[in-house]
Parts: C-alpha cells; sequence; structure tokens
C-alpha cells in the first residue's frame, strides 16, 4: 500500500513541476522538459518495485510526461514544433547513452566510491539500449502524426482529450510492443514476456489517462511573448 501511495504523490508532483516548468519557461520548458524527462525516465527504469503483487519498472511518469509535453506542442505551436521536440529528446537520449558509456570505461581510482553504481546505472546492454532508442523514435513520432490526424478529425477545443488520449494510446502501444520485443527478446519465455508488457503499456496508459487534466490546465496558459 506505501508504493501505492507514495506512487500517487509521485505522479502528483510530476505533473506539478511539469506546469511549473510551461507556466515559468513557456514553449522553450517543454523542449528543455522534453531534454530531463527523456533522461530521467532512463535512469529510474533500473529501479524495480512491487505494487499489488506486479513488478514493475519506474520511470513511466516521467516517459509520460514526454507524451505530454509533444500534445501539447501540437496543440499549440502545431505538429513542426512537436516533431522538433522529438528530435531534440532523441537526441539527448542518444547523447546521454554514449557519454556515460564511454564514462565508465575510464579506470577507476582505488577509493572511487561511484563507479559501481554508475556501471549499474548506465552500463545498459546494448539489447534494451537498443530497444530503448527505437521504441522512442517510433513510438514519438507516431504520436505525433495521430495526434495531428485527430486534431482534424475532431478539432473542437473541447475534445482535446480525444487527441490526447487517441494518439497515446496508440503510440504507447507501439512503444512497449517494440521495447519488450528488443529489449526482452530470448531472455524469457513468451507467457513472461507478454506479462511485462501487458504491465508495462496499462501503467502508461493509466499514467496517460491521469494527464488530461493537466494538459487541459496548460493549454489555458498564456503564450509568452517570446513564443
Amino acid at each position: 500500500m506505501f508504493n501505492f501511495l507514495w506512487g500517487v504523490l509521485f505522479v502528483v508532483v510530476n505533473f506539478s513541476l511539469f506546469l511549473v516548468c510551461y507556466r515559468s519557461f513557456g514553449k522553450s520548458g517543454l523542449y528543455a522538459w522534453v531534454g530531463v524527462a527523456t533522461v530521467l525516465a532512463n535512469v529510474q527504469v533500473v529501479k524495480t518495485i512491487d505494487m499489488f503483487g506486479f513488478v514493475m519498472t519506474l520511470g513511466n511518469t516521467m516517459y509520460g510526461t514526454i507524451y505530454l509535453a509533444s500534445d501539447l506542442l501540437n496543440e499549440k505551436y502545431g505538429e513542426k514544433a512537436a516533431k522538433k521536440a522529438v528530435w531534440f529528446g532523441f537526441f539527448t537520449l542518444l547523447m546521454m547513452m554514449i557519454v556515460m558509456q564511454m564514462a565508465i570505461v575510464f579506470e577507476r581510482q582505488a577509493d572511487d566510491l561511484g563507479h559501481s553504481s554508475l556501471e549499474t546505472i548506465f552500463g545498459l546492454i546494448p539489447q534494451i539500449a537498443l530497444g530503448s532508442l527505437v521504441a522512442y523514435f517510433v513510438s514519438q513520432f507516431l504520436d505525433v502524426r495521430i495526434y495531428s490526424l485527430l486534431k482534424r478529425i475532431f478539432p473542437e477545443r473541447n475534445q482535446l482529450w480525444i487527441r490526447n488520449n487517441g494518439s497515446t494510446a496508440v503510440s504507447q502501444l507501439v512503444d512497449s510492443l517494440i521495447f519488450c520485443s528488443i529489449a526482452f527478446a530470448g531472455h524469457y519465455p513468451f507467457e513472461v514476456w507478454l506479462e511485462i508488457f501487458i504491465t508495462t503499456y496499462l501503467i502508461k496508459f493509466v499514467i496517460s489517462a491521469a494527464s488530461t487534466p493537466v494538459i487541459y490546465i496548460a493549454r489555458n496558459f498564456p503564450a509568452k511573448s517570446s513564443e
């Protein structure tokens, strides 16, 4: 029960910080958020927790806010701005992986205390790193395209929830499928793989649905003069 209650608070804090970032820095804040969230999500995923009998990884909440940021950019600034955010996030993820993989190769000093921890967090096997990169690239651009399509089909201001949840539901399904297939292929029996895939997607979907009020609030923030 503690993990559930702490998890609710964790989600509220994540969404609150997202709103503060956008309210304070406008469109530039959304780009910055995408970069930071991409890194944090891939750091948090190393930690596993137990909730209601299921083993889950952290990172899903922060990862969900990346979709939230790209959808908000698409809503207020257009598809081009959302695609720019996706490229920025992809570059940030790739940069982190390259730089940190090189960093952990350095020979440690005799009294070093941080190497083992860094190796645990950033020493991702190539299969998981590849899965993360491919899943991010495909699902994020798919989310932008679907959102733009739904924006044309459901253009009304009060239909934002359809655009947001519709695009995210499909793109996160593809994200989970690609990541689990590449990262865990050959490591687990199909039944175990299927459970990981389903629970991963369900968590992402719940987080996404919970973000609906957040995008409504953020949309009503006045644009900054520099935007």
